[in-house]
């Protein structure tokens, strides 16, 4: 699997939780999924590296992304308001994006769904259907998913 994965894909993993930024950081490491991987901690920090602002206006390490891994609940920005922008701004809104949360709220589910989002996966708790759920979410967006170049 590692060898199919080409050399450019790039993931903005925006996720607060160190435990959770962790983990995923942990499998993506495993599976080979990426070769670029960014992390920010907080909305306003996915923002300004997606489009090149604030601390990134000089060069921005998400100028290449191919999947964002958002989390519902953050800092600063949360993640309704960073999929809003993404998808309503032509230089982003083709790049998937998975919400990643441990929300099972039905209104955040269909808010998500109303923005754009084109996944909404709940984190499992269990360790073992983490790891399981942030690798069959990769082997997807990742590799068998056809997008727009």
């Amino acid at each position: 699997m590692n060898k199919t994965a080409p050399d450019n894909i790039s993931v903005l993993l925006v996720e607060d939780n160190e435990d959770d930024a962790e983990l995923t950081l942990r499998v993506f490491r495993q599976y080979h999924f990426a070769n670029h991987i960014h992390v920010a901690r907080d909305g306003a920090e996915a923002l300004d590296c997606l489009f090149g602002t604030g601390a990134y206006a000089k060069r921005s390490p998400c100028e290449q992304t191919k999947l964002i891994l958002l989390d519902l609940k953050l800092p600063k920005v949360d993640g309704l308001e960073v999929l809003r922008r993404c998808k309503s701004d032509e230089r982003t809104k083709a790049i998937p994006v998975v919400m990643l949360t441990s929300s099972r709220e039905e209104q955040d589910v269909i808010e998500s769904y109303k923005l754009g989002v084109n996944s909404y996966l709940v984190k499992p708790v269990d360790f073992h259907q983490f790891v399981e759920a942030v690798k069959q979410l990769n082997v997807y967006w990742l590799m068998l998913n056809q997008r727009p170049e």
